[in-house]
């Protein structure tokens, strides 16, 4: 009996060794992946986002080189869906460089759960929702339409941007809904932030009209999502009319887009520097779908 017990003990205890072995292996295998399609396509993609993505293009030299391999990586741990369309190379750098923006700040960025990310062509209908969706999340992955997530992007001044509207849903997602991708300061931080917000969000519910887009004011999980568009694409406007807000934001995500290098603490950096590569970074319960309507 108690060999039978030390049998299965082992076995259980291999089965692991087994498993955390491959994932290094592949996690290794990816990075070396990417140091090759760094060398190889660098300056293509430079030219790429400085072309589509206004974050990108306004940072610092210093920082831009850590951006571009932080969305390859990105690009590399998922897998990108194409429904009713045909895929372009763009697409898949730029809805990584969506996520990355936001977490440019952050320690863990690949948002681990989602494994998966779905493009899809126009506005879309979603389970029994009337309205369409611009892009939602949930466990089974992150939609977005290509058509407004580029239209968006390239009118970076309203407001309106749906890539990082959903990548913010998918960040808190994986940080107080299933805790696969966790960032333990983003996630510690995230009261400090909602003793600001909660307040203005419910006065928005009041009525109150502010910088935000009044599609805050449907529950807090939206006004999360508009203030990270908001805090991107009119930042200036943003700091003056919110500042304590604006000024919590910079604090949670380690990042003032008003600055070209970004990071405001590059601590845990300098930590990790001479490492092979950032795939060691892997990378209020909100409920599923999130998504942005019309």
């Amino acid at each position: 009996m108690l060999t039978e017990i030390a049998l299965i003990i082992g076995l259980v205890i291999a089965v692991f060794l087994i498993a955390r072995l491959s994932r290094y292996i592949l996690k290794e295998v990816r990075a070396l992946k990417v140091i090759r399609i760094y060398d190889d396509r660098h300056w293509d993609f430079d030219h790429i986002l400085s072309q589509y993505n206004p974050y990108y293009k306004s940072l610092d030299d210093t920082v831009r080189d850590r951006f571009l391999r932080r969305v390859l990586h990105f690009m590399e741990d998922k897998e990108f869906e194409y429904i009713d369309l045909e895929k372009e190379e763009r697409m898949p750098l730029l809805i990584s460089a969506a996520a990355v923006q936001l977490t440019f700040g952050l320690e863990h960025y690949l948002l681990d759960y989602f494994k998966t990310i779905y493009i899809l062509r126009e506005n879309y209908r979603f389970g029994l929702y009337n309205m369409p969706f611009e892009g939602h999340v949930s466990e089974d992955g992150i939609y977005l339409s290509w058509a407004n997530f580029i239209r968006e992007f390239t009118d970076y001044s309203d407001g309106q941007n749906v890539g990082l509207h959903e990548m913010a849903h998918a960040l808190t997602y994986v940080n107080f809904t299933v805790d696969d991708g966790k960032d333990d300061t983003f996630h510690d931080k995230f009261k400090d932030f909602s003793e600001v917000a909660r307040p203005i969000f419910e006065r928005m519910q009041a009525g109150e009209s502010t910088i935000l887009d009044p599609y805050a004011a449907t529950n807090y999980q939206e006004f999360w999502a508009v203030s990270i568009e908001t805090f991107f694409e009119r930042a200036h406007a943003f700091k003056k009319q919110l500042p304590e807000l604006y000024t919590s934001l910079c604090s949670l995500l380690n990042q003032d887009p008003l600055t070209p290098r970004k990071i405001i603490d590059a601590t845990f950096l300098e930590e990790m520097a001479g490492t092979l590569s950032e795939t060691a970074l892997s990378s209020e319960v909100l409920p599923a779908p999130e998504g942005t309507q019309l």
